[in-house]
C-alpha cells in the first residue's frame, strides 16, 4: 500500500497561503506537484486537474477538497497539500468554502493504486478532529507531521 509519506515531501506543502479562487488555487498545487520532478510540467498538471474538475468538483466537503488527475510521463504517484488562510468557493456539494486542498497526481497507468489512494485520503479528510488539527497547525512541517502520523496510525491499527 502507498502511504502518504511517500506521496508528500515538505516542499510540497503550503501553509495559510492567501488564494481567492478555485483556479488559483489549482494553479498553486500544480506548481508544487510539478516541484522538483523534471517529468511533470506544472501546465500538464493544472489541465488536467481543470479537466477533472469540469467532470464534477473534487471537493469532499466539510473544507476539504481532492483534486487529482493521471498525468503521463509521471513515474510514480506524488502529492501537494495546501492550507488556506481563507476558505474559497470550490463547488463542493455541500456548498461549504474549501481550505484544506490535498492534490494528487498518479500515472496513466494507476487505476487501482489511484483509487486505493483516494479512498484513504477520503478517509483521512473526514476525520474532523485530524481535520481540526491540520487547521490549527502553522507550519508545512507539522502539516507534514500530522498527515503522515494518521496514516501511520491508520496503518498500524489496519
Amino acid at each position: 500500500m502507498i502511504k502518504i509519506a511517500d506521496l508528500l515531501t515538505e516542499d510540497r506543502i503550503a501553509c495559510n497561503l492567501d488564494i481567492s479562487s478555485k483556479k488559483r488555487s489549482l494553479e498553486t498545487l500544480s506548481e508544487l506537484v510539478s516541484g522538483h520532478a523534471e517529468a511533470l510540467n506544472p501546465g500538464t498538471i493544472f489541465n488536467k486537474l481543470v479537466s477533472r474538475e469540469k467532470l464534477g468538483s473534487t471537493g469532499l466537503g466539510k473544507g476539504v477538497a481532492l483534486p487529482h488527475a493521471r498525468v503521463e510521463g509521471s513515474a510514480t504517484a506524488v502529492a501537494a497539500f495546501i492550507k488556506l488562510a481563507e476558505g474559497i468557493d470550490f463547488d463542493a456539494f455541500d456548498r461549504q468554502p474549501v481550505d484544506l486542498l490535498f492534490a494528487l497526481v498518479v500515472p496513466e497507468h494507476f487505476t487501482d493504486e489511484h483509487l486505493q489512494i483516494l479512498a484513504r485520503l477520503a478517509e483521512m479528510f473526514s476525520d474532523t478532529s485530524h481535520c481540526n488539527r491540520l487547521r490549527a497547525a502553522d507550519t508545512p512541517s507539522d502539516l507534514l507531521e500530522l498527515l503522515v502520523s494518521w496514516d501511520n496510525e491508520q496503518t498500524r491499527d489496519g
